[in-house]
């Protein structure tokens, strides 16, 4: 075989098919926080724990990201390796101060003794915003990866395919994180 066959396509059903199955997963994450998210064992609550402003700082880090990600598609678009480059980078930045944010917030909980042993409604909260901790951390590395292939081989269309599936999967961890910052933290601190 000389060429590489690559069914048209075919990455970006396979990506939809994965972004299903991380559905399912954060779903039953929710679920989980939605049954136990109310256990204390006599424990702090999230009114007591959570600090608003700070994961509202941490919303605006994450939203802007996606921001930024859709500058660098856009520029992607117009064929601008640079200025794809550029972009990406600046949604690394935000991204990177989204997981500074949330890394200060667990060890503050943690110092303060609300570990996930101390209750149900801990595990359940540390166990949900970890996974998407965990997710935005192996976003980062892929951002980073494809910033070196854009950088040596420019916007070749397997380049182009690997950052839309990026796009797609950044913009899915925003989505989660808004079902986040409602359903645990705002309604945890009413």
């Amino acid at each position: 075989m000389k060429t590489e066959h690559h069914p048209e396509n075919g990455t970006l059903l396979g990506f939809w098919i994965y972004l299903m199955s991380d559905c399912l997963i954060f779903a039953v994450l929710f679920a989980c926080y939605g049954v136990l998210g109310r256990n204390y064992a006599a424990g702090p609550s999230g009114k007591d724990l959570f600090d608003l402003g700070l994961v509202a700082l941490n919303t605006t880090f994450l939203l802007f990201s996606s921001i930024t990600y859709g500058f660098a598609m856009l520029e992607m678009a117009k064929n601008r390796v640079g200025t794809t480059l550029f972009w990406l980078g600046v949604t690394g930045v935000f991204g990177a101060a989204f997981l500074g944010v949330e890394l200060y917030e667990f060890h503050h909980l943690i110092h303060e003794g609300a570990t996930p042993q101390r209750s149900a409604f801990l595990s359940s909260f540390f166990a949900l915003v970890g996974t998407h901790g965990l997710h935005v951390t192996f976003g980062m590395i892929w951002l980073v990866t494809l910033m070196f292939q854009v950088a040596q081989r420019g916007l070749i269309p397997e380049n182009r395919r690997r950052l839309l599936c990026l796009s797609m999967f950044w913009h899915f961890l925003d989505v989660v994180w808004i079902g986040v910052f409602t359903f645990v933290y705002l309604m945890g601190t009413l």
